[in-house]
């Protein structure tokens, strides 16, 4: 499965993505923006349990952002279960020298479209950090809305925060054209 941006590629995890993906990732502005599941500092031994874990998923859930060979990012999707079982969580980091490109809200897009279509899902959200406006703006652009803010609700880092809810129903979604999607 791979998905097509401009200028990147999502694809699946695969030996060799280790070294890119442990000096992407190892970058504590990013960690401030995720879950503590986002080891600090990221080591190599994590990378490669990563990429390990994570080869050969079906279905695809977690891609690899790939920007000329090399990974410089990650945009995934968690299935909720039972009653929520047509909502998908999207969750999504990026290298920091890529930031302001305009790549992530294209790439929430696309593995948006994707879990529409191909994974059979009626409803898309996501929560931020209150401290990570950038994020909020990423949804924005890729057709998410703002529902909801969970006041003081996280804890990172030691400091309480609120997490602000973005969702994208399929009704509503606007999707990319499909020739972006292979595999």
């Amino acid at each position: 499965m791979v998905l097509r941006g401009n200028g990147f590629i999502l694809r699946d995890w695969k030996k060799g993505d280790e070294i890119s993906l442990q000096r992407n990732a190892d970058n504590v502005r990013i960690f401030n923006c995720l879950t503590d599941k986002f080891p600090s500092p990221y080591t190599m031994d994590f990378a490669e349990a990563w990429v390990n874990m994570h080869s050969d998923q079906d279905p695809m859930l977690i891609f690899a952002l790939d920007i000329g060979g090399e990974i410089a990012g990650a945009v995934g999707i968690e299935l909720k279960e039972d009653v929520y079982r047509k909502t998908g969580v999207i969750g999504y980091w990026l290298a920091e020298q890529f930031w302001g490109r305009g790549i992530m809200p294209e790439a929430v897009k696309l593995v948006t479209a994707y879990a529409f279509e191909r994974l059979g899902l009626i409803r898309m959200q996501a929560g931020i950090f209150s401290k990570n406006p950038r994020s909020m703006r990423v949804l924005e652009k890729a057709g998410y809305q703002k529902e909801a803010i969970l006041r003081n609700s996280v804890v990172k880092n030691g400091e309480v925060l609120d997490e602000h809810i973005y969702a994208v129903l399929k009704q509503a979604f606007i999707a990319p054209p499909l020739n972006q999607i292979s595999g």
